[in-house]
């Protein structure tokens, strides 16, 4: 008798899992197909990105044509630094309108990585990953599913939080110690957007300055430096001077180096618009790092990379396989080495982001 009972129990709870199991593939079938169908959108929202100790806040507005254009605008909340990324019919750039300057890449993007503010991108991780999981929560639905970054191992899974309707509200991207080290928060998505002919243009993006934009910004740095009384350097920094001439005063020095390896060589050459620097590195993974003052391009100059876009906290730059190029700060980067993998670059690359808000807090 006792055996019949435990039998039945053990049917009935049997029946509860599997009863549970089929609710759970229903609902993430839901999400599924929800996200899937729309594949032209406008989607407003932040995204926050976790560097080391410090977090850099975006606001995103993300332009979607049948899956086939793209237009992702990310301005930083602090600077106010616009940098695009954009695939159209003529390949992928990561766009400086205020630099008029662009990386072009032959790449896949944005198929070949998961990407946390595109719905198919979001779809893709919960249809690749068998053990994605979803729960109710707060009246909508919480998901949970492995990401695929290749260029950023230590991003592992990510939650996604819906409302009732599967509408995406938020997407953390988090390490497998469950660390969020990307976070977007969607305000609003509009699902039957209405984008201009020439919204995915690159041409769009080329700022062009005027003659009397020149004049009058010739004009606030006369007056600027006229009413100066600090010395010569400091009032040429402090009227942004210094950046027009595009000279670097400043070096800046990762705040990582792979161990055994140290700075073996400082070089400073000049150019036709100022100076380049170039660190050597040497040990055990020797590396080359050159830096140069930004400035601003007449024309679009489009840098051609064998590579991908790569974020680095407060910028977007470009990896390849043994190179990173970025902007931050007013700085041009180049990074390169023949033994460092993508993960100990971005990390040397992240360091001197850290190092660079350093010394401009020290100005």
């Amino acid at each position: 008798m006792i055996f019949i009972k435990k039998l039945i129990l053990l049917m009935i709870g049997l029946l509860l899992l599997s009863g549970c199991g089929a609710k759970s593939t229903d609902t993430l079938k839901s999400f599924k197909d929800h996200n899937a169908k729309h594949t032209t959108y406008e989607l407003n929202g932040t995204m926050k990105i976790v560097s080391n100790e410090d977090e850099f806040t975006y606001n995103v507005t993300v332009g979607v044509s049948d899956n086939k254009h793209y237009k992702v605008s990310l301005v930083n909340t602090i600077n106010n630094h616009e940098q695009v990324i954009l695939r159209n019919d003529d390949g992928v750039y990561v766009v400086t309108p205020e630099l008029n300057k662009s990386f072009k890449f032959m790449s896949e993007w944005p198929n070949n990585s998961s990407q946390a503010y595109l719905l198919e991108s979001l779809v893709n991780d919960v249809n690749k990953d068998a053990s994605s999981t979803v729960k109710e929560e707060g009246g909508g639905y919480l998901i949970t599913s492995k990401v695929d970054y290749p260029n950023n191992q230590k991003l592992h899974h990510e939650t996604i939080e819906t409302d009732k309707d599967f509408n995406i509200k938020k997407v953390s991207v988090k390490t497998e110690e469950d660390k969020t080290e990307i976070e977007v928060n969607i305000t609003k998505i509009n699902y039957k957007p209405k984008f201009s002919n020439d919204y995915f243009s690159l041409d769009n993006l080329v700022k062009e300055e005027t003659t009397t934009d020149k004049k009058k910004d010739e004009k606030l740095d006369e007056e600027c430096l006229a009413s100066c009384t600090d010395t010569e350097a400091n009032c040429k920094s402090t009227c942004k001077i210094e950046a027009s001439s595009n000279i670097l005063e400043d070096i800046i020095y990762p705040l990582y180096v792979p161990t055994d390896t140290y700075l073996s060589g400082k070089d400073t050459v000049s150019t036709d618009n100022g100076n380049r620097i170039i660190l050597t590195f040497a040990g055990v993974d020797p590396f080359i790092l050159v830096e140069e003052a930004s400035n601003m391009n007449d024309t679009l100059d489009i840098i051609p990379v064998n590579g991908e876009p790569l974020f680095l906290g407060s910028t977007i730059g470009a990896i390849s396989d043994n190179s990173i190029y970025w902007t931050s700060n007013g700085v041009d980067y180049y990074l390169t080495s023949k033994t460092l993998d993508a993960s100990e670059m971005m990390t040397i690359a992240e360091s001197l982001e850290n190092s660079s808000n350093l010394v401009a807090g020290l100005k």
